[in-house]
């Protein structure tokens, strides 16, 4: 007889953990109209059992030995939500070698060994669903995997970390600098007291790996992303991208031409009238192109309890439906494409540029000249003074040239006796590319 209740097993009971247990205590009904099962929480891995919960009905269930959990045969699915490489990966690999299925919030360890993690999946005959791992409430995997299945996706751009947003966006909207938004980020609990892999562009390149990975059906690795963070990314910065018609944004970009592949996180100048550059705050989007379908974007909640806890428990459900159907572990699709990646030639982009030059005749005629030595041609220019020492501002916006004559640029910039400092250089989205 079918049994009529699916065990699992929980891995970790922080803020996501908890909005997990909340979910599937409050919608129990709502669940089993939908899998056809009832779904019970049988254990829950914490590292202190007596500390105090304010979540109801866990007696019994709460213990500090994972092995209670991934050696008991009566649990079927592990929900990892404990974060971090170690011991996460272990407690999924012993997992599926059981043969259980996995749901995991985890993106860290997805982006570093999702590979690995997925083909022994395939070996099993188990279910990794990581929905949660990239944008939080946003169904983007899902729609990656399922919605684009007939169609091939050309590029993802998105806004994929909250924290970084935020403070763009304050900084846009206040003219404050990045230190004073920082602090105040820090002191709402939208960043950690150390920052630096929100700041530094390397969780957005994380999720950005994974999007490519699912996307382009590519093994992309957190190494294949071009990185660079917000740290340097001054109100003046901003006040002028704004004179010019953009705004600052966060940007996670892959983008595919032909078989070749880029993907990068960087800070990115998006015009005014494009979609991803209204949404402020802590909100994630993420915009897809495809050949078919065109233009997409998914907007949301990127990080919260509920919101990424809704997302595990979709996926729970997706678990869930396939074992009712017995199609476990044929639903999913690891990597098998070749991986093609574009090198600094191929990389096309518009670019700003902001250069503190001597203030004298013939200076920006030496400039264009220089841009054009490298092939690069300009779309606008302002020219500002700077100080009282006889300097001035040049700030430029190119048209498309390769990253390989722009980091050709730069260097030579650095060598001109006539160029104070290059203060700031950003890459522009404008139309140009798809």
């Amino acid at each position: 007889m079918e049994k009529q209740t699916i065990k699992l097993g929980l891995l970790g009971f922080g803020t996501v953990g908890t909005g997990v247990v909340r979910i599937i205590q409050a919608h129990q009904e709502d669940l089993q109209k939908q899998t056809g099962l009832g779904i019970e929480i049988t254990k829950i891995l914490v590292q202190d059992a007596e500390k105090s919960r304010n979540i109801s009905s866990m007696e019994g269930k709460l213990t500090t030995d994972a092995a209670e959990i991934l050696g008991d045969p009566e649990i079927e699915v592990i929900v990892e939500v404990i974060g971090g490489i170690h011991p996460a990966k272990e407690f999924i690999m012993e997992a599926l070698d059981r043969g259980k299925h996995i749901v995991t919030a985890n993106k860290d360890l997805m982006a570093l060994h999702g590979a690995e993690i997925l083909k022994k999946a395939q070996d099993k005959g188990c279910d990794v669903f990581y929905e949660a791992s990239v944008a939080g409430g946003i169904p983007i995997l899902r729609a990656l995997v399922e919605g684009f299945a007939s169609d091939r996706i050309t590029k993802m751009m998105g806004i994929v970390n909250g924290t970084t947003n935020y403070i763009l966006s304050k900084m846009s909207q206040e003219g404050a600098q990045y230190a004073d938004v920082l602090k105040e980020a820090q002191a709402l609990g939208y960043a950690e007291a150390n920052p630096t892999s929100d700041v530094e562009g390397f969780d957005a390149a994380r999720k950005m790996a994974i999007l490519a990975t699912l996307g382009f059906r590519v093994p992309m690795k957190l190494e294949d992303v071009d990185v660079k963070g917000i740290s340097s990314v001054s109100k003046e910065d901003i006040a002028y991208g704004k004179q010019l018609g953009y705004e600052v944004k966060l940007l996670g970009i892959a983008r595919r031409d032909g078989e070749a592949i880029e993907v990068s996180v960087q800070p990115t100048m998006i015009p005014k009238s494009h979609p991803l550059a209204s949404v402020n705050g802590v909100f994630n989007a993420v915009y897809v192109h495809g050949e078919a379908v065109g233009e997409t974007m998914f907007y949301g909640p990127g990080a919260g309890e509920l919101p990424t806890a809704t997302a595990v428990v979709s996926d729970l459900v997706t678990v869930v439906k396939n074992r009712k159907l017995g199609v476990n572990g044929r639903g999913m699709v690891a990597p098998y494409k070749e991986k093609v990646l574009k090198d600094d030639e191929q990389k096309l982009s518009k670019y700003f540029l902001r250069i503190v030059v001597a203030d004298r005749r013939g200076v920006l005629a030496q400039i264009t000249q220089l841009l054009a030595d490298k092939n690069i041609s300009l779309e606008q220019v302002i020219q500002q003074p700077y100080n009282n020492d006889g300097e001035a501002e040049l700030i430029m916006i190119t048209h498309l040239s390769s990253k390989r004559d722009m980091d050709g640029v730069l260097a030579d910039m650095e060598q001109m006796d006539i160029v104070t400092k290059v203060k700031s250089c950003y890459r522009v989205e404008g139309g140009e590319q798809k």
